[in-house]
């Protein structure tokens, strides 16, 4: 399965996921997973940001979603914190607000793109995805 990006999308990506990474850990109302965790995932996905993104498994999906909610929750600390500092319409705020528009886009599509994997394996299996299914069961590309 394929996840395509637009240039503005890799390019917010990227850099919420750098200012993650550059200034420590997200707050924990933006991640559900441990903040290693969620660091060590955004830190694969990095080298990876160069275009669409492929998967072979849903648990290689749920990966990469789990980083992309972790950078979309930093960029949305970050759009808020622009604004308030700010004012609404100043021209970081706005910048601010597109990319995590374009991260909260992205963390849709990817979204969606897991709960068509997950209604294949429970189509194909009659189950729904146990945790050995989203690891072993295969998705051509």
């Amino acid at each position: 399965m394929i996840l395509h990006f637009n240039f503005e999308e890799i390019q917010a990506i990227k850099a919420g996921a750098r200012s993650y990474l550059g200034h420590g850990e997200a707050p924990s109302t933006s991640s559900i997973l441990a903040p290693s965790q969620s660091r060590a995932q955004v830190e694969a996905l990095l080298p990876r940001l160069s275009g669409d993104l492929s998967f072979s498994t849903l648990h290689e999906l749920r990966v990469v979603q789990g980083a992309i909610r972790t950078v979309v929750g930093s960029l949305r600390v970050h759009m808020e914190s622009m604004v308030l500092s700010t004012h609404a319409a100043d021209e970081d705020a706005v910048s601010a607000y597109f990319d995590f528009a374009h991260g909260l886009t992205v963390s849709n599509r990817i979204a969606e793109l897991a709960a068509e994997m997950e209604a294949m394996i429970e189509l194909v299996t009659g189950e729904a995805p146990s945790a050995d299914a989203a690891r072993t069961f295969r998705f051509p590309n």
